[in-house]
């Protein structure tokens, strides 16, 4: 069969007979075929830790691990079934031989010298790599992270705080100041507020929270050099009214956080415990330690005291010689101040409650309550501050629980800064009072954090699953240990370059970069094996012209089939990595919303798949050479690995 295929390409037998052809056609498919099919597992195996995210950074990535396995799935079995078909139609005239090709003349002109020369000085190549990894590693360790790169929504939601008791007329007055201030940036189109709760069961606002929505002006009219934080703090400068605590956010992820966490902000230290005195102390211990911290901004504690009530308690001595009981008295009130039902008025299928209460002149003010009449049986209508004392106290605004227990909260945003390192930071600085906490009271670090806490747990379990599930892919498709080695090798290198491009784009670790780095993987391992099968189809031809023993085979000998099984097929390694990288460039250029996902999965992979490629190219073959050199010392011959079949 072999020599039958070695006739083909001599001169006499080209054009191809039918048969020929068709033998030719197939003897190429077994060679890649296996490759395709095991390198397509691999990359869909790599996207297992995507499948397994939770929550909104499942629902975000979720989508792309799935259309591009089902893409894989499909592109690989049209490889193996149509595209043999295909090329056997198309397939027609006079072979040419590779050197004919002009670009790939040139590119194994280039790439032949570079590789001799690896292959001479191999243990210097190598060192560099490990050098580079090295430092690699160190970059690593420098990088910042957060939960998921911040998407730009293009508005901004002002949510300030202002004292519990405040009165409507003044949140009123403040929201209209705010409102003109805002508006009075050029780069703001439209500005709305609202003070308290929406007409909704759902938003249990306080009359103290405002939330007011601002609209930009497409960026092309902003001023020369302005960023949206630029603004964000140009609004933030503009706006410092006494008793008003600022905080900015967006409109669609502020919801998110909420309903996720409960957390309005980046980050919310939750205090729970079973006293709300003792919880808002610790609350403002929190605050005061934490003011200062880099990267800590809008920080505020929520105010746990604060909130105003009017207590009427009976006087029980007196309305006693009135005749009066304490029922008595709480009906004035209901009836006066909350209003009494009436009746019930139907209007087809509605109904309507009728209420009575006093008018509004007769309840506005502490001073009008107590003259309310309350009415006797032997002495007349009486104020009802003889009968009662009409008071205000202090009481909390509102009673937040959870997990059957009391909360506080103590919130704040990130910026100017990562927010794993900005955490850390408040974490080491609370550390000391967390452990002289009372007893029955401690704290839970929520929002962003809470978040990222998750996906990282979720990874760090999956990842090295993943790894062992590739490695046993690798050794069924070899059958062999070291050959799996070889290729596995290659991962750590190709990250080397998503690490330094994301370290220079000044891109923090996230989600999105993980996924980056994960699409990446299998992208590395493809290109690997598509090495390894043409290194290995390399052996077996020397091994059939020379034999296999180290007496017939010379280091010389080794090394220059090593170079032809790598400079002879250059070309379709190259074209696995040039469609790669032509569809990933044209992100690091894309605008608008959704890019600032986009750019942090799409760094690493462009990064990666460049130093894989080098790596690939110019490593792999030293390390193949060094492990097949130590086979024929030892062994007295190398091992043969036959991945066609």
């Amino acid at each position: 069969m072999k020599n039958k295929i070695k006739n083909i390409f001599k001169k006499e037998n080209d054009p191809l007979s039918s048969e020929d052809k068709l033998k030719l056609i197939e003897s190429s498919s077994k060679l890649v075929g296996p490759g395709v099919f095991y390198s397509t597992i691999i990359v869909i195996t790599s996207f297992l830790p995507v499948f397994l995210l939770t929550g909104m950074e499942g629902k975000l990535f979720g989508p792309l691990a799935w259309t591009k396995s089902f893409i894989l799935i499909v592109d690989a079995f049209l490889a193996i079934t149509l595209t043999p078909v295909l090329i056997s139609f198309l397939l027609k005239g006079k072979l040419r031989p590779e050197d004919k090709n002009p670009i790939n003349k040139k590119l194994e002109s280039i790439y032949t010298p570079i590789l001799i020369f690896c292959l001479k000085w191999r243990k210097t190549v190598l060192g560099i790599n490990i050098i580079a990894l090295l430092i690699g590693v160190l970059m690593f360790t420098r990088l910042g992270s957060e939960f998921m790169p911040p998407l730009d929504e293009g508005s901004v939601l002002f949510m300030p705080v202002t004292l519990p008791d405040v009165s409507n007329s003044e949140v009123k007055r403040i929201l209209q100041v705010q409102d003109k201030l805002i508006k009075s940036i050029p780069e703001v189109a439209h500005v709305l507020g609202k003070a308290g709760r929406a007409n909704t069961a759902t938003d249990n606002s306080p009359i103290s929270m405002v939330e007011t929505i601002i609209l930009l002006k497409p960026q092309a009219e902003w001023r020369e050099d302005k960023t949206k934080n630029d603004i964000i703090t140009e609004i933030n400068n503009k706006l410092q009214i006494p008793g008003v605590t600022n905080g900015f956010t967006q409109p669609i992820i502020n919801r998110i956080n909420m309903l996720s966490t409960g957390i309005r902000t980046d980050v919310g230290i939750k205090i729970y415990g079973a006293s709300l005195d003792t919880i808002n102390v610790l609350a403002q211990k929190i605050k005061k330690t934490l003011e200062g911290t880099s990267g800590v901004k809008d920080l505020y504690a929520e105010p746990i005291t604060g909130g105003k009530y009017i207590d009427i308690e009976a006087k029980r001595e007196v309305i006693g010689r009135y005749g009066l009981t304490i029922d008595d008295i709480n009906n004035v009130v209901e009836a006066s101040i909350g209003g009494m039902k009436l009746t019930t008025t139907i209007e087809g299928r509605q109904r309507f409650s009728v209420n009575a209460r006093y008018a509004q002149e007769y309840r506005n003010s502490i001073e009008a309550l107590k003259k309310l009449q309350v009415q006797t049986m032997d002495f007349g209508p009486i104020p009802l501050e003889t009968v009662a004392n009409v008071k205000i106290s202090d009481g909390p605004p509102m009673i937040n629980s959870e997990n059957a227990m009391l909360r506080g909260t103590v919130l704040f945003n990130v910026r100017e800064r990562d927010l794993g390192s900005t955490v850390k930071e408040a974490q080491k600085k609370l550390n000391a009072m967390m452990t002289k906490m009372p007893k029955g009271y401690y704290v839970e670090w929520s929002g962003q954090w809470e978040n990222q806490i998750r996906a990282n747990k979720t990874l760090s379990l999956i990842l090295p699953i993943v790894v062992v599930i590739i490695f046993l892919v690798l050794y069924f498709t070899y059958h062999s240990m070291k050959e799996a080695l070889i290729t596995m090798i290659t991962v750590p290198f190709a990250l080397i370059g998503g690490i330094f491009m994301v370290y220079f784009y000044g891109i923090n670790l996230s989600v999105a970069v993980a996924v980056g780095f994960i699409a990446l993987f299998g992208m590395a391992i493809e290109t690997a094996m598509l090495m390894t099968i043409y290194l290995n189809e390399a052996m077996n031809k020397m091994v059939e012209k020379y034999g296999n023993s180290k007496e017939t085979i010379t280091e010389e000998m080794l090394k220059q089939y090593i170079i032809d099984g790598s400079a002879k097929r250059l070309r379709p390694k190259l074209m696995t990595v040039s469609v790669s990288l032509f569809g990933l460039i044209p992100i690091l250029w894309a605008t608008g919303t959704g890019s600032d996902i986009m750019l942090p999965i799409t760094v690493p992979l462009i990064g990666g798949t460049i130093t894989s490629t080098i790596y690939v190219l110019l490593v792999t073959p030293i390390v193949f050479e060094m492990v097949k050199l130590r086979e024929l010392r030892t062994k007295g011959k190398i091992d043969l690995i036959d991945v066609k079949e």
